[in-house]
């Protein structure tokens, strides 16, 4: 069996900017959601909004130039002497760049766009082409001088995990020898605005699980991973299985049956050769709407049984869209990390309160341990249009 080792890791999220940040908030239990009416005028609302101190975009070319951007690039800050040194080692031709996203640059179209309604021109600064979907991987094999494959992933909250799949293959294939993979997507009023046509936000802090939750909180930040074939012996998590399916039954719910994400989450623990009594914690897609949380719960009852500690992090950080996946495999990779030989788990904030209508999973509590390093962990999304999908992170040494 391969390993995809997952040398490095650059996050930057609601909960703060690097490692430091992001762990300290997380395991004492401080949410990083915060009213605002930034991207809903006139209306308050709890997203989750990253560090406005990023690095200038001002050195990339004007279609490159956007929040989306400089959100991957604070990332990549944090891991750049490990890339640099995979460059190095591997070449610039065999180093790619696989990234999931779901807005790119649409806050910069929406400023440009209000721009135009006072003055009748769009800025002079201004290109389409900073909603590409395809940027944030352009403008980081720019960055980076890269001449390998760099492409995007963009299938809503399930982006960043199918990225990261397309990683591991891309070194299978013997394409790359490392990859810089993860994800990243930045709040603006078209998903807001979106979300909240739907009636699938809420007003309040997001309550997973719980008998009064309703809807989400939309968030924004990135996580970038080094992947290769190779490990470095600094971080010893590595990617060992991932699953990816397509239910096909709404635009916007997901099966209630749960197949498609059963079977995802089946996929990644037989492509990495594991029984689900192995699996130690589950990181929930947990969006905390009424249909996502019942049939995920279903389908984790059936699959791993009610013993397995699981949680939903996305009290902490807002539902980050096409960045989500990469972000919580981020926090499992922190969780599996040598500073953490106790095994301390994310916890579930919630407000306690069950929903006697939902099997009875084992939530993680603020302050819970194994004992333990942590050394298996699965981490599940699920998307609009029926896309699923589940990455299996484990320790390898």
């Amino acid at each position: 069996m391969q390993n995809f080792h997952l040398n490095a890791c650059g996050i930057i999220c609601a909960l703060g900017d690097g490692a430091a940040q992001v762990k300290a908030r997380l395991y004492a239990g401080q949410t990083g959601v915060a009213m605002t009416e930034q991207w809903s005028p006139g209306r308050e609302l709890p997203l989750g909004r990253a560090p406005d101190e990023l690095p200038p975009v001002r050195h990339l070319p004007v279609q490159h130039r956007s929040r989306n951007n400089a959100l991957a690039l604070a990332a990549l800050a944090q891991i750049r002497p490990a890339v640099d040194a995979a460059i190095a080692r591997y070449g610039a031709d065999r180093v790619g760049v696989l990234i999931g996203t779901s807005t790119s640059g649409i806050g910069e179209t929406e400023q440009a766009l209000r721009h135009h309604a006072l003055s009748g021109a769009l800025p002079p600064d201004f290109h389409y082409g900073s909603q590409e979907m395809g940027s944030p991987a352009a403008m980081l094999a720019l960055e980076l001088g890269l001449a390998g494959p760099a492409y995007v992933h963009s299938s809503a909250c399930s982006s960043s995990a199918k990225a990261m799949a397309s990683a591991a293959r891309l070194i299978k294939m013997g394409l790359c020898d490392a990859v810089l993979t993860g994800g990243v997507d930045s709040l603006c009023a078209f998903t807001v605005a979106g979300f909240a046509a739907l009636e699938s936000v809420s007003a309040a802090q997001c309550n997973p699980m719980s008998a009064n939750r309703n809807g989400i909180n939309i968030g924004e930040g990135a996580a970038l991973f080094l992947m290769s074939a190779e490990a470095d012996g600094a971080a010893p998590v590595a990617l060992l299985g991932w699953g990816e399916s397509s239910d096909g039954h709404h635009m916007s719910a997901p099966d209630p049956s749960g197949a498609g994400a059963r079977l995802a989450m089946a996929q990644a623990l037989e492509r990495a050769g594991v029984g689900a009594a192995q699996v130690e914690y589950i990181n929930m897609h947990g969006t905390a709407t009424q249909q996502n949380d019942a049939m995920e719960s279903r389908v984790i009852e059936s699959l791993f049984g009610l013993d397995v500690p699981v949680s939903s992090t996305k009290p902490f950080t807002g539902h980050t869209l096409g960045a989500a996946a990469a972000i919580e495999a981020a926090l499992c990779w922190l969780a599996m990390q040598d500073d953490n030989p106790q095994g301390r788990l994310p916890p579930h904030l919630w407000d306690g309160v069950a929903d006697p209508a939902l099997p009875a999973l084992n939530l993680v509590p603020r302050g819970a341990a194994l004992g333990r390093p942590l050394r298996l962990a699965l981490s599940s999304s699920f998307a609009f249009g029926g896309s699923n999908a589940a990455l299996l992170l484990g320790r390898t040494s």
